[in-house]
This record gives structure tokens, sequence and C-alpha cells, in this order.
């Protein structure tokens, strides 16, 4: 079953929110760390008294199957007193300002000036800016958001690092916020304090997949497994999945197969100043993808880009590799050794199955059955009309899509 839902993406949202490098768990220790022994007290003092040493950027928000840019996500950034950015990075600020009482009233900085924004946002866009819920009840946090009228189009991004006890003042506040126009995003669902119980709880519109989960998806099944549940349970409250931190082809083609409406990331567009457009060719290449992706009888849409080596040439990859001819025909694979720690590099395979772009799911399954044990498992080779190699097919997912086709059509 894919997690697609029918319809565009939401057109509204909210975030004050930080890159993967940024994001690591704040403790106690993490705020002594040797380069970040800063004069908490005196910087803070500092930003209370000079609101530039806060700058905004935005890092898009992509809705995949139409490749354009659906939101924006608010990312912090803050400056030290020469102007050069700090030492420290934003999870330290906003939990330097929180130990020192101060946290909602940073985190209401950020906010107000996403509510400047919204009116400047290109058309059928929406803003995030993340919040944290156990501040997001504070009066001087849920008072600037409550004043502001109608809140569309912004989405907070409810982002935690420690456990909520008691989500009953929360969910006043939400309802509130929701009665005002706003949508509710849960950040790093599938680790941490986004469990089930919050989703349950908190019913989100959207839903942002954890990085862990997607940093190298296409190459575990399982965490492609683990999204789909998400977002099977996502449809199932009216909330959209969000694949965060795509930095890979690979990835991005995974999910947009697995049907997952938005995705954000380097891949697809760095933070920067508002509102950077996505490139022509990122924006052609998703269409080309989820195209692809529709095609669901045909082998092409479960294809998948490797590396191909041309003679004499070092593998670059630890993924899989296709050797090629000259003629960009294959000659042999090249596969990861993953069965102990200890084994580095790639194994070398036959091609044991080449097949054009046209072959049918159910006939490369059949094929794939009949081959000799020791390469039953191996990828597939796809090949254009001439015997170029296209790219390749996991056994493993042409099974699953096999499954999806015998879950739409039951005998």
């Amino acid at each position: 079953m894919r997690v697609t839902r029918q319809g565009h993406p939401p057109r509204h949202h909210l975030d004050r929110h930080v890159p993967a490098a940024d994001k690591t768990p704040v403790t106690p220790h993490t705020l002594l760390a040797p380069a970040e022994q800063l004069d908490w007290s005196g910087e803070l003092a500092r930003l209370e008294a000079d609101p530039s040493t806060l700058q905004l950027v935005f890092q898009p928000i992509v809705d995949v199957a139409r490749g354009v840019i659906a939101g924006y996500e608010t990312l912090a950034r803050f400056r030290a007193a020469d102007g050069s950015p700090s030492s420290a990075t934003p999870d330290r600020w906003f939990a330097a300002a929180d130990a020192a009482g101060i946290g909602a009233r940073v985190e209401a900085l950020v906010v107000r000036r996403c509510l400047q924004l919204r009116y400047d946002l290109p058309p059928n866009c929406f803003l995030t800016v993340n919040v944290s819920p156990h501040l997001l009840t504070e009066p001087e946090l849920a008072d600037v958001l409550l004043a502001a009228g109608d809140l569309a189009p912004l989405v907070l991004e409810l982002t935690e690092h420690q456990d909520v006890a008691d989500l009953r003042p929360l969910l006043d506040v939400q309802d509130k916020l929701r009665d005002r126009g706003a949508l509710v995003a849960l950040d790093d669902a599938g680790s941490g304090y986004s469990g089930l119980q919050q989703l349950t709880a908190v019913r989100p519109q959207l839903i942002k997949l954890d990085r862990a989960l997607v940093d190298g998806a296409d190459q575990e099944p399982v965490k492609l497994a683990l999204a789909q549940l998400l977002g099977e349970f996502g449809a199932r409250i009216d909330a959209w999945l969000l694949a965060e931190g795509v930095e890979t082809w690979g990835e991005m083609e995974a999910f947009s197969r697995l049907g997952v409406p938005l995705a954000q990331g380097f891949l697809l567009g760095r933070p920067a100043p508002p509102w950077s457009p996505l490139a022509p060719e990122v924006a052609a290449r998703l269409r080309e993808v989820h195209a692809r992706g529709q095609l669901r009888e045909n082998i092409v849409s479960i294809v998948e880009r490797v590396p191909l080596l041309p003679p004499g040439a070092a593998p670059i990859t630890a993924g899989i590799t296709v050797r090629i001819d000259g003629h960009g025909h294959p000659t042999g694979l090249l596969l990861p050794l993953r069965r102990s720690e200890d084994d580095q590099g790639h194994r070398v395979a036959p091609v044991s199955l080449r097949v054009p772009a046209s072959t049918g799911i159910a006939e490369l399954a059949r094929r794939v059955a009949t081959r000799p044990e020791d390469t039953r498992f191996d990828p597939v080779v796809c090949v254009d009309d001439i015997g170029a190699v296209i790219g390749i097919i996991r056994v493993e997912h042409l099974l699953a899509r096999l499954a999806e086709q015998h879950e739409a059509h039951p005998r």
C-alpha cells in the first residue's frame, strides 16, 4: 500500500528549525562543550538588546509529485558580537535561553518575524516555524500567536527533546491556534518522544520523518517499511508525510515510489534568504521520477539509478555499481559486502538477468524466481533498446510492488 493521499499537499505551515548538523540532543553537558563555553548570560542579554543577533533563513519544502515548492521551513541562525556566525549551534542557543527562563521569549522573537513574513510568501506556499511544546503554553509565546488573527499559512512544528508529561495544556492551546487557521506538524516522527502516543494525542496535519529514517533508506528496506506505516497512519488522521533531510537521489526516488508527498533536504534546496526557487533541473527530475512511479504495472516504476563503472575504473561508492563496456552495456555487478562488520568493499557478481524497461512486474518476478539459487536475489539490470544500462531493480522492491498489485487486485 502506498502512503500518498488524494489532492495536493497542505498550503499552510510555520517553523523554527535547525539543520541536520544542528539537531544533536541537548543535555547539560552539551551546553558546556569546549567549543561552546560561552558567557551565556552575556550572550542572551545581547540577544535581547540587539534582535539582529538572530537571523532567519528558509529551506524549501517540495511537492514531490508536481516538482514545485509547497512551503518553506524557518531556520534560526545566531551571530557573535563581531557579526560572525556564533560558535554555538541554534539548539544550544534555544536550550540556554530555556535554562535561563527566557525560552518562550526567544521563541516568540522567531514567531513574530514569521508572522510578518507570511504576507510575503509566494502563492500557494506555507511557512513553518518550530516551537517547543513545553513552551507553547507560556503566555509570552502563546499570546503572540493568539493575538495575530488569521494564522494561515503558518504551521507550528512541535519539536521536543524532552518528554511532556501532561499534554492537556498543550492540546488546549493547540485547539485555539487551529481555530485561527494554524496547522500543526510533529517533528522527528519515528524516534525519541515523537512516538505513537504524541501522534495520537496531537493528531498533526504534517508528520516529519526523523532524519535517521531518511538517511540511506533506499539501501535499507526496513526504514521504508516504517515510513510506509507512518504514512498509512497519517492518512487515517488526515496528515501529510514529509521526508526530511533528503540528500541523495536514491533516497528521493525511494520515497517517491512509496508515495510520500513532501520532501526537503540539501538535494532539493539549501537554507537561504527568502524565497529561493527550486532549480529547474531538480524540478524536472522530480516530475520524471513521479511519472515513472505511476507506471505501476511496469518495472520502470522501480528502476533505481546506480553508478556505472567504465572499463579500468575503480569503484568510487560503497553501494551497488554496474560495470559497463565502452558501449554502456552491463558486464558485471559490484555488490556491497554486508554479511560481516569486518567485511569492506564489494563482491563481484555476474549480470544474471537483464531486462528492457517495458518488462511487466509479474513477468520479471517469474524470471527472477527461475534464476540459480546463488544469484536469485542479486539485482536485475534494466537496459534500454540498444542494451545500455538504465539502472537496477532490487528484488526486495520487486516483491513489494508485486504484493501491492495483489492487494489492489485480489483474486
